[in-house]
């Protein structure tokens, strides 16, 4: 008899060790961890252990988690409020790198306004094409040249089209030298948060310059 067909006998006839409870009593299972040999019910208990201990760390992990997203809340928070500080587009084009970089560690900014710095035929195709920030780990077109000297050192890149309704007016780049900081398929919400924020704050002196 195969070892399937005496599983699915035991659970086709739960009553069976009912009426057999010496035989339940009298098996011996190998300890899972070597050595001596258990009862079925100390193996249960075993199973039992490790099965809490799993469920303790998937908890952990979930905890973890959610600190670690409101703590990215919070940053995002203390970002948008700082951005009303601004009076003027000169002072949001020198706030919003610094802010990134203070906030939230990014090393690498570049920050484009198509009214000030018309884009290429390429790098407007490719804004406009973007609903939601798109990360890469390679450069986009001729914006590697929007970092300068370090732009040979930058293994990843975040792109951050900032729209105006439904035209965007222009893209905020972020970059690293790791190449994991920004990968393509990482989740953009909150990059999206930012994206919207600078966006909100920009969009009105722009339109009054």
């Amino acid at each position: 008899m195969r070892a399937e067909d005496v599983a699915q006998y035991l659970q086709d006839n739960p009553q069976f060790f009912e009426g057999h409870l010496e035989t339940l009593a009298q098996i011996a299972l190998p300890h899972p961890h070597g050595g001596r040999t258990i009862s079925l019910s100390e193996r249960q208990l075993l199973a039992l252990r490790e099965k809490n201990k799993e469920l303790e760390k998937k908890l952990h992990d979930l905890i973890e988690f959610a600190k670690e997203n409101d703590a990215l809340q919070h940053k995002v928070h203390e970002f948008v409020v700082a951005l009303f500080a601004a009076r003027d587009l000169d002072t949001l084009q020198e706030m919003i790198p610094h802010l990134l970089r203070e906030i939230f560690a990014i090393p690498h900014t570049a920050l484009r306004l198509w009214q000030a710095n018309p884009p290429s035929a390429e790098v407007l195709a490719f804004a406009d094409a973007q609903e939601k920030p798109v990360c890469l780990h390679h450069a986009a077109h001729d914006t590697a040249g929007w970092f300068g000297e370090v732009a040979a050192q930058l293994r990843s890149y975040a792109y951050l089209p900032l729209y105006a309704g439904s035209e965007t007016i222009g893209m905020l780049v972020l970059a690293s030298e790791d190449r994991q900081r920004f990968y393509p398929e990482m989740g953009t919400v909150l990059l999206q948060r930012i994206a919207e924020a600078a966006a909100s704050a920009l969009h009105p002196h722009i339109s009054q310059t």
